[in-house]
């Protein structure tokens, strides 16, 4: 009896033939178990399944195309032995495979088949409703021109998805997974919402799941993913941004199960960093970090990636693909490294010339989006690229700045820091980052408008001592302070040792001079400061 069930053909425009319909439930009443078909769009039966009497497993249906069109192009008919309608079960599996159509056919006792029940995925509506079930009907009578139907769907899913790419924008929910406390979460949701508007991406909602143990394969349980994939397609997202990173085989996991695109926090970071590299230093770091982040996951690529490629004269198995892939990225790390040492050397040599001057170096650091831009361009009337915007400066920028009694410093401003800041990224920023290790101060610019100024303050602190820069002196500088209550902003300063200012008031500069101009020429001041000067200085 199933073996016949693969012989029968349904015309393209029918959901199933009342003949299919009754072979179907009379196989099941008889193994009293549920059995399902899988059906193309021709009306060619491509599996049947056999399940329990409660439950049916589908199978992988990856090779099935999704593409533009959004649908899998095969629905799925099964009988319930209990049940008289479509369950849950059943519209999560309608949801998660993006099927054609899912329907239910009771079998009753007699072996005869009950109403049929069919539920289909909807297009973008604004009640963001996911799927539709039709009223139960008997088989016989169904009038629905399953053809005409699902290409009327895709057709409305088309022009949604066109209508969203006409805004070249991704549209993502952001996900964080931890162990941490909601607050903490909350802040770093917070952040990552920061980082992907930095990124240019719509962020359509955020999940948060606080949990006792990691789930090693999902990182977040099952249940809640499929959860989380159908909010997805309710919202129209493309894109799922964990602030967590993500293992090589995680990402993989979730990758196949939802069937969009899944990227994790470093991913982000480096797809910022790639878009604001602009200096020979600065692309070649990105790609370097880019590079050592992709290697382990090539391993966790689609299968196709292993096949053999001939040997040499056919001798032998020769190379996968995979393997030739690996080793033509590892080549390109060691170039990429050689190149960074070369780039590396005409810096040292920029260093020692200003060095051999002898004139006094400050070098701007803080956390990513603390104004340290801007302060640099108005300290010295230069004009490097600032934005509200995280990572906004990539390149290293070295300027002169005059003070009174005919003295002056060089004045340099770097990359910004950021929580957990990617090892790989740590490691490619190195060199940029030894621009700080001649000066004779770091101004630690803080956004103390910030909610998480403390929290970020010490970020900070932790990244300039593993890279051994924290017995240089540093001079706390309170940004933004004149979007705060002006008593509590010096009451900080005083906390911390530090001055107040605001980037954009050259005004307030006065103090924030004159604890350089302490700090760097410690036997005296000298005279009230005069103008600065902004002019070229490598």
């Amino acid at each position: 009896m199933l073996e016949r069930l693969y012989r029968r053909r349904t015309p393209p425009n029918m959901v199933i033939t009342p003949e299919a319909a009754r072979a179907l439930t009379e196989a099941s009443a008889a193994i009293g178990r549920q059995i399902g078909l899988i059906v193309d769009r021709s009306g060619s039966v491509r599996n049947v399944l056999v399940g329990s009497d409660r439950s049916i497993l589908i199978p992988d249906l990856s090779d099935y195309r999704l593409g533009s069109r959004r649908l899998r192009g095969v629905r799925f008919i099964h009988t319930h032995l209990s049940d008289k309608t479509l369950n849950q079960e059943d519209l999560t599996d309608l949801a998660l495979l993006r099927l054609d159509l899912i329907a239910a056919i009771p079998a009753r006792e007699d072996g005869l088949p009950g109403n049929i029940s069919i539920g289909y995925l909807l297009p973008p509506n604004p009640d963001n409703r996911l799927y539709e079930v039709l009223p139960p009907q008997p088989v016989h009578l169904l009038s629905l021109e399953a053809a005409d139907f699902i290409a009327d769907i895709e057709r409305q899913m088309e022009r949604a998805q066109a209508a969203v790419e006409v805004a070249k924008k991704d549209r993502a929910i952001l996900v964080s997974v931890s162990k941490k406390s909601r607050h903490e979460q909350e802040d770093a949701l917070a952040e990552l919402r920061e980082l992907a508007r930095s990124d240019g991406i719509t962020v359509l909602d955020t999940v948060v799941q606080r949990i006792h143990d990691i789930n090693p394969r999902y990182l977040m349980g099952e249940g809640k993913l499929k959860d989380l994939i159908i909010r997805s397609q309710q919202l129209g997202a493309d894109l799922i941004v964990f602030d967590q990173n993500l293992s090589p085989a995680q990402t993989k996991a979730i990758t196949d199960l939802t069937e969009l695109r899944v990227i994790d926090r470093t991913q982000l970071i480096l797809d910022i960093f790639a878009r604001r590299a602009h200096s020979g230093d600065g692309k070649v770091q990105v790609e370097l970090a880019q590079l050592k982040y992709r290697l382990p996951r090539l391993s966790e690529r689609s299968t196709a990636l292993s096949r053999l490629t001939g040997g040499i004269g056919g001798r032998g198995p020769g190379e996968t693909r995979l393997e030739i892939d690996m080793r033509r990225a590892r080549d390109k790390i060691r170039r990429l490294e050689k190149q960074l040492e070369t780039l590396g050397r005409a810096r040292d040599q920029r260093r020692e010339r200003r060095v051999r001057s002898e004139i006094p170096i400050v070098s701007i650091a803080g956390y990513t989006n603390a104004g340290k831009s801007t302060l640099f361009n108005n300290l010295t009337r230069s004009e490097v690229k600032a934005e509200d915007l995280l990572f906004a400066t990539l390149d290293t920028a070295t300027r002169r700045l005059r003070f009174p009694r005919e003295r002056e410093v060089v004045i340099t401003d770097t990359v910004g820091f950021i929580r957990d800041l990617p090892e790989d990224l740590l490691g490619a920023f190195r060199a940029t980052l030894d621009e700080m290790r001649d000066a004779d101060l770091i101004l630690h610019v803080v956004d103390v408008g910030n909610p998480r100024f403390e929290q970020q303050m010490e970020s900070v602190d932790t990244i300039l001592q593993e890279i051994s820069l924290n017995e240089i002196p540093r001079l706390v500088v309170f940004n933004k302070a004149d979007l705060v209550n002006p008593f509590w902003a010096r009451a900080m300063a005083r906390r911390f040792d530090g001055v107040t200012c605001s980037a954009i008031d050259k005004k307030t500069f006065d103090e924030l001079l004159l604890k350089i101009e302490e700090r760097v020429w410690p036997e005296g001041t000298g005279e009230p400061l005069g103008q600065d000067e902004g002019e070229e200085g490598g």
